[in-house]
């Protein structure tokens, strides 16, 4: 089966700090992986580089078929415009650690931004799909609240559902429970849980180790700015061969 994303020998540096090293890998249509890691590891800009919200300075990113950022002609790579950049980055929706909602916008209304926008889909047919988004992620009565009426884990199922109405290929999260009280982070992974089952594709930045041990079919354990391990959540979380990743799952259960 052709990969959804493929990552073929992608390093990136800030400076003279190189944060990806050498990273090659695939995810599969309806895959779910999660990555750990310590801070600092390269884990949010490895899901950066593949919505192309950083760019790689080596190797390829191939989303849906296509190379992120670039076209290839005689077997040249030639970067792409702003507007082909914006429309490849539509392939794969991205939720990160703060909500980003247009405050002055409602909940619909912040649903049906993109869909109708940028993609000129028709207006009532987006917003109805955005009302069925909301029942989805269990909050059909919040339409017409705005962001700031709303709880953080509402703003994030608002998030999701935003990303959802795009109709990516594959989902990033970004940590995305990391912004939230601890009573609302359940009502978040209960939503990604059920895309999960869905069959929806996903790379999940994470440290809710239940969630991983429960949802992903890979975990990917990355430091220093490498993949260290990846395996399934047994042979990554409960029995782990490499040191780093047994001190690591250790310290965090």
């Amino acid at each position: 089966m052709t990969p959804v994303i493929s990552i073929k020998g992608v390093q990136k540096s800030f400076g003279q700090f190189q944060v990806l090293k050498d990273i090659d890998f695939e995810i599969a249509k309806g895959e779910v992986v999660c990555v750990i890691g310590p801070s600092g590891s390269g884990k949010s800009t490895f899901l950066r580089c593949i919505n192309q919200l950083e760019s790689v300075d080596e190797g390829i990113i191939i989303v849906n078929g296509e190379i992120a950022g670039y076209r290839r002609k005689d077997d040249k790579l030639y970067p792409l415009g702003d507007r082909a950049v914006a429309r490849q980055r539509q392939a794969v929706g991205m939720v990160f650690q703060r909500f980003h909602l247009f405050p002055n916008k409602t909940v619909l209304e912040n649903i049906t931004e993109g869909p109708i926008k940028v993609q000129r889909r028709n207006g009532e047919a987006c917003r109805e799909e955005a009302r069925s988004l909301l029942r989805r992620v269990g909050l059909a009565d919040k339409a017409g609240s705005y962001p700031s009426e709303l709880s953080g884990g509402q703003q994030q199922r608002v998030a999701i559902a935003r990303a959802l109405a795009m109709k990516p290929e594959a989902m990033l999260f970004d940590e995305p429970t990391s912004a939230l009280d601890p009573e609302l982070v359940g009502e978040v992974l209960g939503v990604m849980k059920e895309l999960a089952k869905s069959g929806t594709t996903m790379i999940v930045v994470t440290h809710e180790i239940g969630f991983c041990r429960e949802v992903a079919d890979r975990v990917l354990f990355m430091d220093r700015g490498t993949i260290v391990a990846c395996g399934t959540p047994a042979e990554i979380l409960e029995n782990p061969q490499n040191p780093r990743v047994k001190s690591f799952v250790s310290a965090v259960l």
